[in-house]
């Protein structure tokens, strides 16, 4: 087995492993924390039934819950029980129930503490478990009723487990005291829950590591979820953690016009964000990017936020483009994102699996405007996509974002100004001449080498985009407000639509 604590005991919940840089220290006492209905339980099922499936002895001592209901909970999530699993209930003596022995010095509270820490440690032995939970430590906290007989208690606790080299996992609802940090002191380690509830949609979960003795791990906090199944972590993203070199190429448009505006292709890596009010064609355009991705034989990942997957894929036929083939056979992945249900770890774990296990090389997240409405803060949105895109262009995948403005014509803003994390900018426009709303298409920003400083128009219909010639004699056509100042007429021919 190797000296004390030079070994990592897995946890069996996904994600927290990563976080905790390979598991728990063996042999060592944990605290895990967190208000009710945070996922404690859940947390150390999952840890008994991993040592349980490794032919470990598990034993979970409750000092709230019965035998029953605690399998009820397990049931709910496919888990049953094996010979290897001990459930100990810690329940008071019955004759503590009855009304004439509850004023007797018989049972004080220092005689409940005594009894309930002896029978916790002829559990132990009559056990000899390698992996312990005892739930919860709220109830020896007001057996204790001081802070100097609680500490002394938690001692005597960890230093029994130490000589049996347990790895002993203690709960707290923080119901009794959550100022008191006496459990924080004595821990090897220190992991807490949170559960947070937006204005509207579902909790939101994440966890953070407060404490870790003679490890490192991943600080901050992530985001979890507790479905059927268990609790799942989402570790943080740190885009440092990912530098590879490989070589940068331009890769074509698809569209010709569309090539020349930019002055060239878009390179492996690049972050383009496609900007301008709604209907003007953002997500058509990023489409026509995956599609040529695909072409080239690369695979390409849609994210929509905004709309309606069945309705996409009906308005993209009307366009001429049947995308239900690609998603067949595999190049293409289209998934709807609910922003009121998805955390933005969760988010980013999706996209990390498309492009790590499913080797995608263009990712299109439509739009920013719904991934806004999964942050609390337009500031955490900000450090999340810096942290995304820098970890797709060090993965080598091309990231294209699109942000509706508000308005239609003349002054408009974005909701959100992630123009400074791209390195290419593509303006849409609206513009009426002659009686008719068009559509212009510009370069505005490009990090990399030169592009066009034109405006030129372009149609959608049911030939799909055409991108026109430079509309260089009009003037004010970002405005919304054009002046013709030419001599012939440089618009383009309208199409079927």
């Amino acid at each position: 087995m190797g000296a004390k604590g030079s070994r990592w005991v897995a946890t069996g919940v996904e994600g927290l492993d990563d976080v905790l840089s390979g598991g728990l220290a063996q042999g060592r006492v944990f605290l895990l924390e967190g208000e009710p209905g945070s996922g404690k339980t859940t947390v150390a099922l999952q840890f008994i039934l991993e040592g349980a499936r490794a032919g470990e002895k598990c034993l979970y001592v409750t000092l709230s819950e019965d035998d029953a209901e605690l399998r009820q909970g397990a049931h709910s999530h496919g888990w049953e029980f094996d010979e290897n699993v001990v459930v100990f209930e810690l329940l008071p003596p019955e004759n503590l129930l009855d009304e004439d022995q509850q004023q007797s010095l018989l049972y004080s509270s220092d005689l409940e503490l005594g009894e309930t820490t002896k029978r916790i440690f002829e559990a132990v032995e009559n056990t000899k478990p390698t992996r312990v939970v005892l739930d919860s430590l709220s109830e020896i906290r007001l057996l204790a009723q001081s802070s100097l007989r609680y500490r002394r208690q938690i001692l005597a606790i960890k230093h029994y487990f130490a000589s049996f080299g347990a790895t002993v996992l203690l709960l707290d609802d923080l119901t009794a005291d959550a100022l008191d940090k006496t459990v924080h002191s004595v821990a090897h380690g220190v992991i807490r829950l949170d559960q947070l509830a937006p204005e509207f949609g579902a909790e939101r979960r994440r966890l953070r590591v407060l404490k870790y003795r003679g490890k490192k791990y991943r600080g901050g906090y992530h985001d979890f979820t507790i479905a059927t199944g268990g609790v799942r972590v989402f570790p943080r993203l740190v885009a440092g953690e990912y530098r590879k070199n490989f070589p940068r190429h331009q890769l074509s448009t698809g569209i010709g016009e569309f090539h020349a505006l930019r002055g060239g292709g878009i390179e492996n890596g690049a972050r383009p964000l496609i900007l301008g009010p709604a209907g003007t064609g953002k997500s058509l355009i990023a489409l026509y990017f995956s599609l040529a991705a695909i072409a080239r034989g690369e695979r390409a990942a849609i994210f929509a936020f905004d709309e309606e997957l069945s309705l996409f894929f009906d308005r993209m036929k009307g366009l001429g483009l049947n995308l239900e083939k690609f998603v067949a056979d595999g190049s293409l992945t289209v998934e709807q994102v609910d922003a009121a249900e998805l955390s933005p770890g969760e988010f980013a774990h999706r996209v990390r699996h498309n492009v790590d296990t499913r080797q995608v090389k263009t990712v299109v997240i439509d739009s920013l405007n719904g991934y806004q409405a999964a942050m609390p803060q337009e500031n955490s949105l900000i450090l999340h996509m810096h942290e995304l895109l820098q970890y797709l262009n060090r993965r080598g995948a091309s990231t294209f974002m699109t942000v509706a403005q508000h308005g239609l014509v003349g002054d408009m803003n974005a909701p959100v100004d992630v123009t400074y994390l791209a390195d290419t900018v593509i303006l849409l426009r609206y513009f009426e001449t002659l009686g008719r709303v068009r559509r212009a298409v510009s370069v505005i920003k490009k990090r990399s080498g030169p592009h066009e400083t034109t405006i030129r128009e372009f149609q959608i219909s049911n030939a799909g985009l055409t991108v026109g010639p430079p509309l260089d004699e009009f003037q004010g056509i970002l405005l919304g407000v054009p002046t013709y100042s030419g001599r012939r007429e440089p618009l383009m021919q309208d199409k079927d639509r």
